[in-house]
C-alpha cells in the first residue's frame, strides 16, 4: 500500500530501558511500513542526559514550542543507586519536570478502557481524567538537612523594600527542611486549560487541594479556579457540564462512588499519586495515557508508566519479557492525531484511530500481556503473549483495518 503522508515533523523523544526497546518496536512494526513521517529525534536516555550536561531535555522541550506536537518514551529520573549503576556525575533532575516546567503546561492522564477489564472500583463506568499541574511544588523545591538546633525561616527580599521574613520552625535538633514556590501565571494556565478540557471534552470538572490547612497556598490555588471560572460559567451551562471544589480527603472518598466521566483536576504532588492510583484501579499502569497541554497549544504524548526495570534486567539476561506496550502506542497514536488535527490531514487522524482500535481489540480478543491476564474476564480465549508477540498482534489487527 501507498503509505500515509504526515504533512509536518514532530519532536520524537526517546527513552529508558525496556520502554527504550519496545519503543522501538512500535516504530518499526506499527508506524515504518504504513506512515511517510519525520521527527526531531531527541535521545534522553540515561546515559545521553549525563553526556550532554542534560542540555538535551531542555532542547527537547524547546523543540516541542516549535514544532507543536511531542511523543515521549518512558526515562529514568536516577536516585543514588541509579548514579552508582549508570556512573552518573550527579542526580540530574527528572527529564518530565524539566520539560513541564519549560512547557508550564498542564498533563492530562486518562485510562485506557477495554470490555474485558472491569476497573477495581465497580462503580466506575467511564474514564476518571487526572488533571496533573505540571509546575512548581515539590517537583522545583529547595530542601537541606538540618545538622542541629538553630530557627528555620522562610525568606522573601523584594526588589524594592525590606525583606520579609517567616519562621518555619525552632529546631532542638537534627531535622529537615523544604521551600516550594509557585506562580499566579502557572496557576491561572493550569485553570484555564482544565476548563478547556472539561469543555472540550462535554465532562464535569473536580478541584481539590487542602486549603483548610494551607491557607495561603493551596488557598490560592482555589481563588484562582473560581476567579477564572467566572469567565468560564456561561460556557459550561451550555454544555451542561459543572465544576465542583471540595477538599482533597473529601474528593478522595467522593470519587470512589461515582460512575466516572470528570475531569479531576489535581496539584503537581496529588496528580502524580492519583493518577497513578487510578491507572492501577482501571486495570493497569501501563494502561493509562498522558498528555502534556501547554498555555500556547504545544502537545507532548506520553505513556504514564515508567521504563518497567524489572523486565529490562530479564530482558538483558536472555528471558522472555511480556511488557504491555498499550500506553506506549497510545502515546504514538496521540501525537499522530494531534498532528493531524494540527495540519488538517484526515488520513493521518483516520490512521491514529484505527492503530488505537487495533490495540483495544487485540486485548479484547484475548491476547495480551501477562500483567492483564489476571485481571481480565475469564475467557478460554485468554492467553498470555511475549513482548514481540503482542506489538505483532496489534499490528496484524491494524493491517486488517488500512
Amino acid at each position: 500500500m501507498e503509505k500515509i503522508k504526515v504533512k509536518n515533523a514532530f519532536v520524537e523523544i526517546d527513552g529508558d530501558e525496556m520502554t527504550r526497546i519496545v519503543w522501538k518496536m512500535i516504530k518499526e512494526r506499527m508506524l515504518d511500513p504504513f506512515l511517510d513521517y519525520r521527527t526531531d529525534y531527541f535521545d534522553l536516555g540515561l546515559e545521553n542526559r549525563e553526556a550532554t550536561g542534560d542540555q538535551v531535555t531542555v532542547d527537547a522541550a524547546n523543540a516541542i514550542k516549535k514544532l507543536g506536537v511531542g511523543v515521549k518514551c518512558a526515562t529514568i529520573t536516577p536516585n543514588d543507586q541509579r548514579m552508582t549503576e549508570y556512573n552518573l556525575t550527579q542526580c540530574w533532575k527528572s527529564p518530565n519536570a524539566t520539560l513541564r516546567g519549560i512547557l508550564d503546561g498542564t498533563v492530562f492522564r486518562k485510562p485506557i478502557m477495554v470490555s474485558n477489564i472491569k476497573p477495581v472500583i465497580r462503580t466506575w463506568e467511564k474514564p476518571v481524567t487526572v488533571g496533573r499541574h505540571a509546575y512548581g511544588d515539590v517537583y522545583k523545591n529547595q530542601e537541606m538537612k538540618i545538622p542541629g538546633p538553630g530557627k528555620a525561616e522562610i525568606v522573601f527580599t523584594p526588589e524594592i523594600g525590606e525583606p520579609v521574613r517567616g519562621t518555619i520552625h525552632e529546631f532542638t535538633g537534627p531535622g529537615i527542611v523544604q521551600g516550594m514556590h509557585n506562580t499566579e501565571k502557572s496557576i491561572r494556565s493550569f485553570a484555564r486549560s482544565c476548563m478547556n478540557y472539561a469543555l472540550d471534552e462535554k465532562i464535569d470538572l473536580w478541584f481539590s487541594t487542602k486549603d483548610t490547612i494551607s491557607k495561603t497556598y493551596d488557598g490560592f490555588f482555589k481563588a484562582v479556579f473560581e476567579e477564572e471560572f467566572e469567565n468560564y460559567k456561561s460556557r459550561f451551562d451550555e454544555a451542561g457540564i459543572k465544576y465542583y471544589y471540595t477538599l482533597i480527603d473529601a474528593l478522595v472518598a467522593l470519587i470512589v462512588k461515582t460512575k466516572g466521566g470528570v475531569l479531576w483536576a489535581c496539584k503537581n504532588y496529588d496528580g502524580d499519586v492519583m493518577s497513578d492510583l487510578v491507572a492501577s484501579a482501571y486495570g493497569s499502569l501501563a494502561m493509562m495515557t498522558s498528555v502534556l497541554v501547554s498555555p500556547e497549544g504545544h502537545f507532548e504524548f506520553e505513556a504514564a508508566h515508567g521504563t518497567v526495570t524489572d523486565q529490562y534486567y530479564q530482558h538483558l539476561k536472555g528471558e522472555e519479557t511480556s511488557t504491555n506496550s498499550i500506553a506506549l502506542i497510545f502515546a504514538w497514536s496521540g501525537g499522530l492525531r494531534k498532528r493531524g488535527e494540527m495540519d488538517n490531514t484526515p488520513e493521518v487522524v483516520a490512521f491514529a484511530d484505527k492503530l488505537e482500535a487495533a490495540a483495544r481489540e487485540t486485548i479484547e480478543s484475548g491476547t495480551m500481556t501477562g500483567d492483564l491476564v489476571p485481571i481480565a474476564d475469564p475467557n478460554p480465549n485468554n492467553r498470555k503473549v511475549n513482548t514481540g508477540e503482542f506489538v505483532d498482534a496489534v499490528t496484524e489487527k491494524l493491517v486488517s483495518k488500512l
